[in-house]
């Protein structure tokens, strides 16, 4: 057998995690073709082959598989070594959160300068976006999604409920009528909502639980545009109630139709215990706890 660069098994958990080749140099910050070498210089040196390789990208073969688990068990000591020298020396590096646009924007971007202040020395991307990066492909050290994981190496626990209610202008409403039932909105009324073929999660269909079969003739895949097309006055539309009720020029509708939903948050097991997530994760439960009127609200 060869001699190994042990960096190169570095190369092998990024790929096995991502399953692409754009996706494991992304993590790693090389080009695809430094991957291809470094991985086939690894399977040389191996002497076998650690992936197959398809249409859906690499797939592990059964001595990628006991490989991983070997790898996996070095990335762990690696990262124990690591939180070991994060706690004598203050939490460092780069901590990831992805979150969705709204509670990103609305709700922890108001609070996450206490998290800064309190880890001078760490670096923090708080990535608010119309969709979640992947724990699994390790795009993120922690992410709240709106639902709990099914696979992957993940550690998952709920975080919150949040209430969503029906907005509108009062300018909005002298012009086209308040309504009483949510069968008012059958006809009349304009509604905003999420373009349907871009929902990147089933938790943001939400017209249907206000009355089966509503229809949103003005659309936006951002949460945050269609709050402003609800704030100008040009319909009315469901938007969780830390944004409607931050907002003084919105009126709620139809309580008795509100909307409850579910935050998960969610770290990989390799990476869960490292000082940097944990004090994320701690903080992340902490500040929720605080403030769940906020999220539930009325």
């Amino acid at each position: 057998m060869q001699d190994i660069d042990w960096s190169d098994f570095q190369v092998f958990l990024a790929l096995a995690q991502s399953g692409r080749t754009g996706d494991a140099a992304n993590l790693l910050g090389v080009d695809a073709t430094t991957v291809s070498r470094r991985l086939k210089r690894l399977e040389t040196g191996l002497a076998v082959a650690l992936f197959e390789r398809g249409r859906d990208g690499h797939q592990l073969t059964e001595a990628g598989e006991e490989l991983l688990e070997q790898v996996s068990t070095m990335a762990r000591a690696a990262a124990k070594i690591r939180d070991g020298a994060e706690a004598g020396e203050g939490l460092s590096g780069t901590l990831r959160i992805s979150v969705s646009e709204g509670f990103g924007s609305w709700f922890l971007a108001r609070h996450i300068p206490d998290l800064a202040d309190a880890h001078p020395a760490l670096t923090i991307d708080l990535v608010a976006s119309s969709g979640f990066l992947n724990p699994s492909r390790r795009e993120a050290d922690i992410a709240v999604m709106l639902s709990r994981p099914r696979s992957g190496q993940l550690i998952a626990r709920k975080l919150s409920d949040y209430a969503l209610s029906l907005y509108a202008t009062q300018d909005y409403l002298d012009r086209a009528g308040t309504p009483q039932r949510s069968e008012d909105l059958i006809t009349g009324h304009r509604l905003i909502g999420y373009v349907p073929e871009l929902v990147y999660a089933p938790e943001l269909v939400y017209l249907d639980e206000i009355h089966p079969g509503l229809r949103a003739t003005l659309r936006s895949s951002s949460i945050n545009a269609q709050h402003r097309l609800i704030a100008r006055g040009a319909g009315l539309g469901v938007l969780p109630r830390f944004i409607g009720d931050a907002d003084p020029a919105l009126v709620p509708l139809l309580p008795q139709r509100s909307i409850l939903r579910s935050f998960w948050i969610v770290t990989h097991a390799d990476t869960n215990s490292l000082a940097r997530v944990r004090a994320g994760t701690e903080w992340l439960i902490d500040v929720v706890a605080k403030h769940r009127s906020v999220l539930l609200s009325r």
